[in-house]
């Protein structure tokens, strides 16, 4: 993709954008935007996915006293139920960005697709291993959105929200059927809708 930028001019505002829960069958799909600051380099950043949950949580607050700038941002249920996943993901992503307390120069998406900014930005696959602002994002919006789904799990008691994070487990499968769908579901996806219209 053609930016027009010089990429070396522009390192220190560029923002890494990741996302986490478009899979899953409930709850809000999470984003975040981070813009690192090179004369305070972070170590260990890699994809959310690769690291344990204690590493996670000490980079979150990490990142979060280093960045240059960082926002969390979401599209909630609602919003992936009116609009399909994939453009609920691109507005939440939309929002990280937006909500940057600094205007990065480039933004650089997790992913194959670009939500439209008011910024460049370019896509990047499986920006979060490659890319240290992207890895730091997802950390942002791992960490957020599962902390989010514990405080869930005590709210909507025994479908296993806590553990599998809204993923369809066997064992939320089987709370489904047995508990039928709660608010905090998503009734647009297959699984849920299915059960609604029995």
């Amino acid at each position: 993709m053609q930016l027009g930028l010089d990429f070396n001019l522009v390192q220190e505002l560029v923002a890494g954008v990741d996302e986490v829960g478009r899979g899953p069958l409930c709850g809000a799909v999470v984003t975040a935007a981070v813009i690192l600051d090179p004369l305070r380099p972070i170590l260990g950043l890699n994809d959310s996915k690769k690291l344990s949950e204690a590493r996670r949580d000490a980079l979150f607050d990490e990142i979060r006293e280093k960045a240059l700038a960082w926002c969390i941002a979401r599209a909630e249920v609602e919003e992936i139920d009116r609009l399909n996943i994939l453009h609920a993901t691109m507005l939440a992503m939309q929002r990280a960005v937006e909500g940057l307390s600094i205007t990065p120069r480039l933004a650089l998406i997790d992913g194959n697709r670009c939500p439209h900014l008011q910024v460049p930005s370019a896509a990047v696959v499986k920006g979060d291993s490659q890319v240290p602002a992207i890895a730091a994002a997802s950390i942002l919006a791992k960490v957020s959105r599962d902390r989010e789904m514990r405080v869930l799990d005590a709210q909507y008691p025994g479908y296993g929200i806590a553990g599998h994070k809204g993923y369809p487990t066997a064992v939320h499968l089987e709370a489904l059927q047995r508990l039928g769908p709660t608010p905090i579901h998503r009734r647009s996806f297959a699984p849920v809708r299915k059960l609604l219209e029995c």
